[in-house]
């Protein structure tokens, strides 16, 4: 079998989890969900598909040691802290030139750090095909999640033609399309042949390098000015320093994947979920009789329907409410109607502008 690695994005403030999710310990180094970080869960996940020294992490500076202290199996020279962050382009260009380095031709899977997948085996098989599909030719391989609602918070990729088969059906992505309203969305479920773009990837370092500097050349010159960098000071923190700031900011979608050719999809035979904001939680928690959900210690007496998150040696309690999203954390609390949990992240902001040490 061929050399394998995997990088995971594990940048981001996580600001919709806010005032859990802060800059130096954000939501993949939390237990959003179980018991364990995020990110921690999601490296072991893939044991028996990779090694822990073969994975490599991509996080902020800010959080590298916090990092290293949730993911201890992994090797601390394969943690690598952006000293700015510069989206998903930039960063997978990044990850190219880490693998490439490290094993000239080997395959990378690019994974998010925060999602939440129960079946492991299930997972792991999807990978090992979309590993195949990668190293048999140039594609640009992604998973497509099968949609279970009318989703508007995510991206859709339109399903093709079976291209090949390896240990998985590999098809053709007709398209991407962006997050849709509402009406589309349902348009897509009842079509069907739409699926959830997940952000996870598996390619070559070439490949994904000869379509960026395609689709990207301004980042590709960027990349080629790292690399130079690299190489003449033997240390990538250092190159990183000097050039990452200046790397043109767009996200690795916009960048390359609408445009590209020769992007396949495998369909995902696992269970997901990416918890993206506060209400998701309910999905994996039981709720009482009155459908409220507690993560922490909580009480309600004529209430329903609520989200309640506390730390521990806090009690959260509800008397009287309906709906409601409430979250203890620290120096802060949160509370907001269910509906409004897409506007978090704006009210993070605001907060942080006028205490960044709530940040």
């Amino acid at each position: 079998m061929s050399k394998r690695f995997v990088v995971i994005m594990a940048g981001g403030k996580g600001e919709r989890f806010w005032p859990q999710s802060r800059l130096r310990r954000p939501k993949h180094l939390l237990p959003i969900v179980g018991d364990a970080p995020m990110l921690s869960q999601t490296v072991d996940r893939l044991e028996g598909l990779v090694s822990p020294e073969d994975v490599f992490v991509i996080t902020n500076a800010e959080q590298r040691e916090a990092v290293l202290e949730s993911c201890p199996k992994l090797l601390p020279e394969r943690v690598i802290g952006e000293p700015q962050g510069r989206d998903t382009a930039a960063a997978v260009g990044l990850a190219a030139l880490l693998v490439d380095q490290a094993y000239s031709g080997a395959a990378f899977a690019l994974l998010p750090a925060d999602h939440v997948i129960i079946d492991g085996a299930g997972f792991r098989a999807v990978l090992e095909g979309a590993f195949e599909a990668a190293e048999a030719g140039d594609s640009l391989v992604t998973i497509g999640i099968k949609p279970d609602f009318p989703s508007t918070g995510y991206g859709y990729l339109k399903r093709g033609e079976v291209t090949r088969s390896t240990s998985q059906p590999v098809h053709r992505v007709e398209r991407f399309v962006e997050k849709p309203n509402l009406e589309k969305a349902e348009e897509y479920i009842e079509e069907g042949g739409y699926f959830w773009n997940a952000g996870m990837f598996v390619w070559r370092p070439s490949v994904i390098l000869s379509a960026i500097q395609k689709h990207a050349p301004e980042l590709s010159s960027g990349l080629d000015e790292l690399s130079q960098s690299w190489e003449r000071s033997g240390s990538i923190t250092e190159a990183m320093q000097q050039v990452y700031p200046n790397l043109q900011k767009i996200s690795i979608d916009f960048a390359v994947m609408e445009k590209a050719e020769g992007v396949v999809m495998i369909e995902s035979a696992f269970d997901w979920d990416d918890v993206g904001e506060w209400p998701a939680i309910a999905r994996h928690y039981p709720a009482d009789e009155q459908g409220n959900v507690f993560k922490g210690r909580g009480v309600a007496m004529d209430s329903s329907g609520n989200l309640s998150y506390a730390e521990k040696g806090h009690t959260v309690s509800l008397l009287g409410v309906k709906d409601l999203i409430v979250v203890q954390s620290g120096d802060a609390t949160l509370v907001c109607h269910k509906d409004y949990a897409q506007q978090v992240k704006g009210l993070a902001q605001k907060v942080c502008e006028q205490d960044p040490s709530l940040a």
